[in-house]
């Protein structure tokens, strides 16, 4: 059983690059070049309709959304995440989702606020200042609650928040992101050290460009091929 995987350098692609490295999964990668807007090619959207990364084919079909993705790899493979019958398996999921369907999505209006609410530099602006208050309640949240999502050993969840924190730093480029201060959330600094120490870690740092510490001290990445933006 070999995946493929559709991936950008420093796209939600690098998540689910980690979960299928942790759990020593085969899989080949297909670049979806962003420089060229590949991912709104016909040929991509006939696999993603939305021409969004990443898209995952497996056996049993394509997979698209990194939510859906991650959950159904550590369902189908186990390693990645509590079993459905394990005490911690409701907290885990809940705050999953959390992730993938408030956190990133609010991340994501903050990169391209033009798909959301216009080309007007003020109007983006005000929605980049508030979303960055609501981003800075996600995160303390999720740093307290940490006992209750984080498994005795690494997650899928654990790589999805690593790569979130990561892209408060380095995105939009050319903004002022000094809102954003990971020190500020002790465990979920501990977090990226607890996944900066991975061996699946080291691998996403050569295949994508991303430097010795993606997560604790992230830099611009420089891949080997593709494009992040």
């Amino acid at each position: 059983m070999t995946y493929v995987l559709h991936y950008a350098p420093d796209n939600a692609s690098l998540i689910v690059r980690l979960a299928l490295d942790h759990a020593g999964l085969p899989y080949q990668t297909r670049l979806v070049d962003r420089a060229t807007r590949a991912q709104t090619s016909e040929a991509y959207r006939a696999l993603n309709p939305n021409g969004l990364i990443p898209t995952l084919e497996t056996p049993q079909g394509v997979l698209f959304e990194t939510g859906a993705i991650v959950l159904w790899l550590a369902d189908t493979h186990g390693g990645l995440g509590p079993a459905p019958e394990h005490a911690q398996r409701g907290n885990w999921l809940k705050w999953l989702f959390f992730v993938a369907n408030t956190l990133h999505p609010a991340l994501r209006m903050t990169f391209y606020p033009d798909k959301y609410i216009g080309d007007d530099p003020r109007d983006q602006a005000r929605l980049r200042r508030q979303l960055q208050g609501q981003l800075t309640g996600h995160f303390r949240n999720l740093d307290a609650a940490t006992p209750d999502w984080q498994c005795q050993t690494p997650t899928v969840l654990d790589f999805y928040i690593a790569a979130c924190l990561r892209w408060c730093v380095l995105y939009p480029e050319g903004t002022d992101r000094s809102w954003f201060d990971l020190s500020t959330y002790p465990a979920l600094h501990a977090t990226c050290l607890r996944v900066e120490s991975l061996p699946a870690c080291a691998m996403l740092m050569q295949a994508e460009g991303l430097g010795n510490t993606p997560f604790t001290a992230p830099r611009a990445p420089t891949p080997p091929q593709g494009s992040a933006t």
